[in-house]
């Protein structure tokens, strides 16, 4: 199997795990948790069909059992989030609610058109250094937009315990494959121009 067949199995499910500890603390009635499913749901399916159709070729490779348990392992600790707002009767207020929407609906602008932006620019101009668009913004908007993403439904259990998960998945996985994408950038002579024009992740900061 295919690390892909992992992660996208992960993805589709987030919403029936959601639902499923929606009904478990007969949470029906948290309208945080209702924008919860609907932000962190709507980006598994998101997430699919761009599997689907412009798919990152990293997660291409084959893999065993015990490394796509370890995927589902890791990932499933996204789901702290909704277990929190549920367990501990999360109301956040309407402010709070449309700017999480907000960072999310970002998110999913960054991370998609840069993805299809790199997934075009392999199929054209392969062996060249892709420096336009959102990548000339950043050299990893795709991480940048997944941080919005992750951050806008996470920020809804108003608790910092949440973003500890995502502060790991920073800092265990993202880092160290954007300074590996570095490196592996660095054979082209434009590179170090680029570098010092952009951003690592957060356009304009860092």
């Amino acid at each position: 199997m295919k690390q892909k067949h992992f992660i996208d199995s992960h993805k589709g499910i987030n919403f029936l795990a959601i639902l499923g500890i929606m009904a478990w603390f007969d949470a029906w009635s948290n309208t945080t948790l209702w924008i919860y499913l609907a932000l962190h749901g709507t980006y598994g399916f998101l997430w699919i069909l761009k599997s689907r159709y412009f798919g990152d070729a990293s997660w291409e490779r084959e893999t065993g059992i015990g490394y796509g348990l370890v995927i589902w392992g890791g990932l499933s600790l996204y789901w702290l989030a909704p277990w929190w707002i549920a367990y501990f009767d999360v109301h956040a207020p309407a402010w709070y609610l449309a700017m999480c929407v907000t960072i999310y609906a970002f998110g999913v602008f960054f991370h998609f058109t840069a993805d299809m932006q790199k997934h075009m620019h392999l199929r054209h101009a392969r062996g060249t250094l892709l420096t336009g668009g959102l990548w000339g913004l950043s050299r990893n908007p795709n991480y940048f937009g997944e941080l919005l993403i992750y951050g806008g439904f996470t920020l809804l259990a108003m608790h910092w315990v949440p973003l500890l998960v995502l502060a790991a998945f920073i800092s265990a996985v993202w880092v160290p494959n954007m300074i590996r994408k570095d490196r592996s950038l660095s054979r082209y002579e434009e590179f170090q121009d680029y570098r010092k024009r952009t951003a690592l992740l957060i356009p304009f900061v860092i």
